[in-house]
C-alpha cells in the first residue's frame, strides 16, 4: 500500500515529505486510515538521533487514531469504520513472562517500536507521522466513539505514561501527589492524580502556570525556583511523578517526600544525575520508575477516559508546520500537545 508521510533524512536535517510502502493486509492485522498524530518529545530525540540508533529515514508517531479501513480474516474485534489507536509499539515476543502477563512494554526480549525498530519481517517500522498504517490486532486499541478524537491521541504516550505508575502504585484518595513538570505528560499527570482522588500540587520553574495547573485539577502549585516554597512543602509527599526531561536536581525533590514516600521517573534527562544515599536513608524514601503501559493496561485507560471524559490539552497543526512545532516544543511553547491533522499531508 502506497502511503505519505514526513521523515527525518538525517539528524541535522528538517522533516520533509516521504512516500513509501505499507505491507500488505495479513490475517491477523488490522489497516488504519490515520486522521490524527500526536507530537512526543522522544520524537525529536529520535529524529535528531539524540538518543543514538536512529535509522534514515525516520517517520516519527506513536500516538496515533484513525479509522479501520481493511482488517485480516483473523480478526474479529474490529471491523471497518471503528476507531482505533496504535501507541508505541506494534509487536513484542509474546512469550517472555513480561509478555505473557500483558507488560509487553517491558518485554524481556524487547517490543518493537511503532516506528525506528525492526519488524518481523527485518523491515523499518514507520510511524504516525503518515496517512496509515497496518498493525496486528494484538497491538491495535479500541477508541472510545464519545472521546474528540484529535484529544485522544496524545493518550497513547503521554496518557499511559502516567496513568500506569498512579496505578501501579495506587495512587488515590488520602494520599498528597506533587507533579513535576507541566508540559504533555505533567498535564496528564494532574488529570488523572485529581480524578483518582489525590490531593495534587504542581512542581513548576514557572508561576505562569499556575492558573493552568488548577484548572487541570491540582489544588495547589510550588516554584521550584522559589527556597522558601521548598523548604515549607519538605516532607509532605506520598508520591513525586517527575515528569521533566530537562536537567534539574534530584536531591532537592526527594526531600519533599515524607517518611516511605516514593518519586517516580517518567521523564528522561539528557545526563545522569548523583542523589545522595542520605536522601533514602533518613526516610526509608524510595526511586521508581516507569515505562508506558502493556496493551490491556492502555485499552483500561481509553476505557477509563471515555467513562470520566479525560482527554488531553491539544493545539492541532498542519503536517507543513512539524518542524516550526519541534522548536516551539523545545521553548516549551505549547499547551500541552500538538497533533497533527493527517487530511494535511
Amino acid at each position: 500500500m502506497d502511503v505519505k508521510g514526513y521523515a527525518a533524512k538525517s539528524a541535522s536535517s528538517l522533516l520533509e515529505p516521504f512516500d513509501f510502502k505499507r505491507r500488505e493486509v495479513g490475517p491477523d492485522d488490522v489497516q488504519i486510515e490515520i486522521l490524527w498524530s500526536g507530537v512526543c518529545h522522544s520524537d525529536i530525540h529520535s529524529a535528531r538521533n539524540e538518543w543514538g540508533g536512529a535509522v534514515y529515514p525516520l517517520v516519527p508517531g506513536h500516538e496515533i487514531v484513525g479509522r479501520v479501513t481493511r482488517v485480516g480474516k483473523n480478526v474479529k474485534a474490529f471491523k471497518e469504520g471503528h476507531f482505533a489507536g496504535v501507541g508505541c509499539f506494534v509487536d513484542s515476543c509474546r512469550t517472555c513472562l513480561s509478555c505473557e502477563q500483558g507488560e509487553e512494554n517491558y518485554c524481556d526480549r524487547g517490543f518493537t517500536a511503532t516506528y525506528n525498530s525492526v519488524d518481523k519481517d527485518g523491515k523499518t517500522t514507520y510511524g504516525g507521522y503518515s496517512t496509515a498504517i497496518v498493525v496486528d490486532q494484538k497491538y491495535t486499541l479500541h477508541v472510545p466513539q464519545n472521546l474528540d478524537l484529535k484529544a485522544v491521541a496524545p493518550l497513547l504516550c503521554a496518557g499511559i505514561t502516567t496513568y500506569s505508575p498512579l496505578r501501579h502504585w495506587k495512587v488515590g484518595k488520602g494520599h498528597r501527589l506533587g507533579v513535576v513538570g507541566l508540559g504533555g505528560l505533567g498535564h496528564m499527570a494532574v488529570k488523572f492524580g485529581a480524578a483518582f482522588g489525590a490531593q495534587v500540587t504542581v512542581l513548576s520553574t514557572s508561576r505562569s502556570k499556575e492558573a493552568d495547573a488548577r484548572r487541570l485539577g491540582a489544588t495547589d502549585f510550588i516554584v521550584t525556583k522559589e527556597q522558601k516554597e521548598l523548604t515549607e512543602a519538605a516532607g509532605s509527599f506520598d508520591f513525586l511523578l517527575n515528569t521533566v526531561s530537562a536537567p534539574h536536581d534530584l536531591n532537592g525533590l526527594m526531600n519533599l517526600l515524607k517518611r516511605d514516600g516514593t518519586m517516580i521517573i517518567v521523564g528522561v534527562p539528557p545526563d545522569s544525575t548523583q542523589i545522595h544515599a542520605f536522601n533514602f536513608i533518613m526516610k526509608r524514601r524510595s526511586l521508581g520508575g516507569s515505562l508506558i503501559g502493556g496493551i490491556r493496561e492502555t485499552q483500561e485507560m481509553l476505557n477509563y477516559c471515555g467513562e470520566n471524559d479525560i482527554v488531553s490539552d491539544v493545539e492541532t497543526i498542519a503536517m507543513k508546520d512539524i518542524n516550526t512545532a519541534y522548536e516551539r516544543m523545545l521553548r516549551a511553547d505549547v499547551r500541552y500537545r500538538f497533533v497533527i491533522d493527517a487530511a494535511t499531508i
